[in-house]
């Protein structure tokens, strides 16, 4: 692996000049106004989608760019980094695409992969539960065949899900949900294609402090039937497949998280340049000067971290690519809640109004710690794929 570039293409480079500037045109006003009034920012994902960034890690044929995890990750960094932080690029193009890519049969990647590249057809993901958390292996959603009358047979779901994002904007969720193996008994993982207008499917908002146009929702299945062909990948394969779409959801968190940390930057160096109180502008001020520079040093080397899991996970190396990738959304989320409250503080009073946006920030920055993948998790993993130290949990 040492033969790995982990800087980026030229190719790469002007992707992300292309982002940002279809991007810019909306902006975080934009943003933020849409969120505020419970307006949607479909007009933007359909844009992306029209000029071929949404799907650019998607196979060509099924109407994607080729590309790999890295690129869509530029394009879900871009967005962020001006202001526009899409929470469904993480989900429909890198989770599920990645995962329909990898393991559907060529009916299902025709079927679903078109509408994940061009906008028409976006696809959420279901896997937290209120009672599993971080512990995936403790899921409750049941799925059990069910014989039909011609002989043939069916999938009838019930369980409950929490924290999903987007429903009311997907037209089908990627659910992962647990079946007992006939032979040994033992509880395995699969995953589903539910559509969201299904009988037994049902959604409801979950009410929450931050200020962003995409919905976080409690996701209730009661006795939701669904054909064989929902099946993605083998019923047998379990985590290997499942987890071959949460490397490239850290990757793309770490993204979002350096995205909306450049943005945060980009708006408090520019106020720091113009604020004037005693003799000069407050930027050269050390007090002000050096968490921003602090913080521009740590959104890099996070940045840099990304780079390098995106390569690695395109390489195929998948045992090197987790380790980095969980790396990467540590540095990226510690890094960007670093640097929206130093954003917010040297706004000083400004920080905290609506009109100068840093305060909502706070909030958004500070679910990477979390989500999607909580840090002491990763502090786990660490310790004990890096380390060698004993397992804690």
């Amino acid at each position: 692996m040492s033969q790995i570039a982990f800087s980026e293409s030229e190719e790469r480079q002007e992707l992300r000049k292309a982002v940002a500037r279809l991007a810019s045109k909306y902006g975080r006003e934009w943003f933020t106004e849409k969120a505020r009034s419970g307006e949607k920012t479909t007009d933007l994902w359909l844009e992306i989608g029209k000029n071929g960034y949404l799907g650019i890690n998607i196979p060509e044929e099924y109407g994607g760019g080729g590309g790999g995890i890295g690129d869509i990750a530029a394009v879900c960094e871009e967005l962020a980094a001006q202001g526009c932080p899409l929470l469904l690029m993480v989900v429909s193009p890198a989770i599920c695409g990645t995962i329909i890519s990898r393991y559907g049969t060529p009916a299902q990647k025709q079927r679903w992969l078109p509408g994940i590249c061009d906008g028409t057809g976006t696809m959420a993901f279901a896997i937290t539960e209120p009672d599993a958390g971080t512990n995936t292996h403790n899921i409750s959603t049941t799925a059990r065949r069910e014989a039909l009358p011609d002989g043939g047979s069916q999938w009838v779901l019930n369980g409950r899900k929490i924290y999903i994002s987007g429903v009311d904007e997907a037209d089908y969720v990627l659910v992962v949900a647990r079946t007992e193996d006939a032979t040994t008994g033992q509880v395995k993982p699969v995953l589903f294609v539910v559509p969201t207008d299904a009988a037994g499917f049902e959604a409801r908002p979950i009410p929450m402090e931050i200020v962003s146009p995409e919905l976080q929702f409690t996701v209730f299945l009661d006795d939701v039937r669904l054909p064989d062909d929902a099946v993605v990948g083998d019923e047998d394969g379990g985590l290997v497949q499942l987890f071959s779409g949460l490397n490239p959801e850290r990757i793309m968190a770490a993204s979002f998280s350096t995205g909306l940390a450049r943005f945060a930057l980009d708006r408090a160096a520019a106020y720091a340049k113009e604020r004037t109180v005693f003799q000069g502008p407050i930027g050269a001020h050390q007090a002000i000067a050096h968490p921003l520079a602090q913080s521009h040093i740590e959104v890099e080397l996070a940045r840099l971290m990304t780079q390098k899991a995106a390569a690695l996970y395109d390489a195929g190396d998948d045992v090197a690519a987790g380790e980095a990738a969980n790396m990467a959304k540590y540095a990226a989320a510690e890094a960007a809640c670093d640097a929206a409250d130093r954003a917010v503080q040297t706004h000083g009073g400004n920080g905290i109004t609506q009109e100068y946006g840093m305060a909502g920030l706070l909030v958004a920055t500070r679910a990477g710690r979390i989500a999607p993948v909580s840090r002491e998790m990763i502090l786990n993993y660490v310790a004990m794929h890096s380390l060698g130290l004993p397992k804690s949990y």
